[in-house]
């Protein structure tokens, strides 16, 4: 643990150095080098960790009341750190090229300090070891990535983003706070090691807690319908801020469920019903709000709002199978659940980087003022292939194999449940096929469009590719996709501490043997894939080159306008499969009279959940808020009666009930 605590220390360092440099240069060389070299140590002790079994422990005087330095990296923490450690280091080595032009116009000093004491507060989260601690580490964990993503600060939307991020994260805060003050009401002190009288409490009083966890956590997760901030902030951020944020920083919130759930009683079957049926409906969601933006980090901000419904469906359906006496269907699901969360760490940081380098070369992050891109940036297009095959859960990469858990699960649950606990998962599965199918659609499309035909723009006909260190971080991402998918035994078996944790299960070789023959076919399709192509290019390399341009329907020279647009590709998707209530807006300016003015037709895809339910709702508490501003007098005496009334009322519920108790 001591290597632990000087990977902290390493980073408190770096972000201290790095603010006090008056180079950008000079900071962002220190900030890099102490990232690196901490989440290698970081990594490295979680690896032991995952691969030992054996929990470390950490403790320090901390004069806080009720507080304490306690850290303890269990398996289940070190199944957090892990990622943690990778996606913190990746991201620092792509972040040094992406901001160099952007450095020599301002200072990068304060990007690098927060970067830094981001990645500490992470890692203090997930082996937090005392409640005050836990808190503290959050809400620096909050702060920190709220100037990360407020980095453009000159731009409204920007801001916007921000303020809405700390807004959500702090009223989840208060959620947490509460949660805290009530569970350490019932034991002797804040120290997680002090829990153990939660596992008794009556269901009433564990369920209260069950569900300010959901909440409190579940903003920061994303968890529908409460990721209102989440499609925002990751466009506004840094690109490589929003593969951090999207990568491991939203998966703290289902860390600390997972982790208060471990001190509650045995879950009743609803704990587990609610959390699947929000991660599907959130799954079902943020797919088909994805398949219709034409804002690339936007569509990958609302992918990960299905991917952590995903997460959330494969873990509350084990908490059903388990409350239901299958400990075999628990295991299918939690294992899901849990790869999947790996796996989305690896797939959406390729995405997220992948679309900065796209922003990096064209300036802009609408797909249809891209195109043509894979010929001027055919590494970095090639990287971001990859990463969409592995999201959109195809082999021989890894998002098939937590998906595929997930399918076993649900499937193996429709013949061994009875009744209406057997058609659940079923229309699970069923909903879960949906989902992927939307998935397909929006990768497919995020390709086409902004990858192949012709540049629509001069910028993207001047686009350059990707500095070798933004190539090597996406390289190394995608590196972890394909091991996964061409070994997913392997992966299972670094996950198995862990997942014996949060199941109570002794772990069989059940999960191994149902993912094997992925790895195996997977490996055949990678050689084939292999052999086909190198055929392909064998038989152009032979072929003439073509003396004049392709035939396109009597149009001697093909314009970008008659390429297809993203609205135009997923029209069918949006407008066709999907309710009203998430079809686009259209906003139509029709041609008319003699001498016409030009015509005007765009599409929007708004949050339904966010403009219909939650901004009326914020409107009216403002209204009634603002009603109550005649008591701000502005005057002392006014405020010094307040203070009486409210230290009389104070004191009468005191004496009241010391009454009551004494009774």
């Amino acid at each position: 643990m001591t290597l632990f605590i000087t990977a902290l220390l390493i980073l408190l360092v770096g972000s201290l150095l790095s603010i006090a440099a008056r180079k950008s240069s000079l900071a962002t060389l220190i900030g890099t080098l102490s990232a690196v070299s901490a989440t290698l140590i970081s990594g490295y002790i979680a690896l032991q960790v995952l691969l030992s079994g054996q929990a470390l422990s950490y403790s320090a005087l901390w004069s806080v009341p009720g507080g304490a330095f306690t850290l303890r990296l269990d398996p289940l923490a070190a199944f957090f750190v892990l990622p943690i450690s990778i996606i913190t280091l990746c991201c620092a080595l792509y972040a040094g090229p992406y901001l160099a032009h952007e450095g020599q116009q301002r200072p990068l000093a304060p990007h690098w300090f927060f970067f830094n004491i981001m990645a500490i507060a992470m890692l203090l989260v997930t082996t937090a070891a005392n409640a005050l601690l836990f808190l503290a580490a959050w809400e620096a964990m909050t702060i920190s990535s709220f100037f990360l993503v407020a980095w453009d600060h000159h731009l409204e939307e920007v801001r916007k983003a921000a303020w809405l991020y700390l807004l959500a994260a702090h009223l989840g805060m208060m959620l947490l706070v509460a949660m805290f003050i009530l569970a350490g009401s019932y034991c002797p002190s804040l120290d997680f090691s002090d829990f153990g009288p939660l596992a008794q409490l009556p269901l009433g009083m564990a369920s209260l807690l069950y569900l300010l966890a959901l909440f409190g956590f579940g903003v920061k997760a994303g968890l529908f319908p409460i990721h209102i901030w989440l499609p925002n902030a990751h466009p506004a951020a840094p690109s490589h801020v929003s593969a951090l944020m999207s990568g491991v920083l939203i998966k703290t919130g289902i860390y600390g469920i997972l982790r208060v759930i471990s001190f509650l009683p045995p879950a009743p079957i609803w704990w587990g019903w609610l959390m699947a049926l929000l991660g599907a409906g959130g799954a079902l969601y943020g797919i088909s709000l994805a398949a219709q933006q034409r804002d690339i980090k936007r569509c990958l901000a609302y992918s990960t709002v299905e991917n952590i419904g995903i997460m959330f469906l494969g873990l509350g359906f084990g908490l059903v199978a388990a409350a239901e006496g299958h400990p075999t269907l628990a295991l299918f699901a939690y294992a899901g659940g849990m790869l999947h969360l790996w796996n989305h760490a690896l797939f959406k940081g390729v995405m997220f980087l992948g679309a900065g380098t796209l922003l990096h070369a064209t300036g802009t992050r609408d797909m249809n003022m891209m195109g043509g891109l894979l010929k001027r940036m055919p590494l970095a297009g090639l990287l971001w292939i990859g990463g969409s095959l592995a999201i959109g859960a195809l082999p021989p990469l890894n998002g098939l194999v937590s998906e595929w858990l997930i399918y076993i699960g649900l499937a193996k649950a429709g013949s061994a449940l009875g009744g209406f606990a057997a058609l659940m998962p079923l229309l699970l599965f069923g909903l879960l096929g949906l989902v992927g199918a939307l998935a397909l659609v929006t990768f497919s499309r995020l390709i086409g469009i902004c990858l192949l035909g012709e540049p629509r723009t001069a910028a993207a006909a001047h686009a350059h590719e990707a500095a070798p260190r933004m190539l090597l971080a996406m390289a190394a991402l995608l590196a972890g996709c394909l091991t996964i998918g061409l070994y997913p035994q392997g992966a299972l078996r670094l996950l198995t501490p862990a997942l014996a944790q949060v199941s109570g299960v002794t772990v069989g070789p059940e999960l191994a043997l149902a993912v094997a023959p992925l790895g195996h076919w997977g490996l055949l399709l990678l050689l084939g894939l292999g052999v086909f192509t190198g055929v392909l290019v064998l038989l152009r390399n032979l072929r003439p080159q073509a003396q004049a341009a392709t035939w396109a329907c009597a149009f001697r020279f093909p314009t970008p306008r008659m390429a297809y647009t993203g609205e135009g590709f997923s029209e069918l998707a949006a407008w066709h499969l999907l309710p009203k209530i998430m079809r686009p807006e259209l906003h139509v300016k029709n041609v008319s009279g003699v001498f016409p003015e030009e015509g005007h037709l765009s599409q929007t895809s708004p949050d339904p959940v966010l403009i219909r339910i939650l901004n009326p709702l914020f409107v009216a508490l403002a209204d009634r808020c603002q009603r109550l501003r005649w008591l701000q007098q502005g005057k002392l005496s006014i405020y010094l009666v307040y203070i009486f009334i409210a230290s009389a009322v104070l004191m009468a519920w005191s004496l009241w009930a010391g009454g009551q108790g004494g009774g």
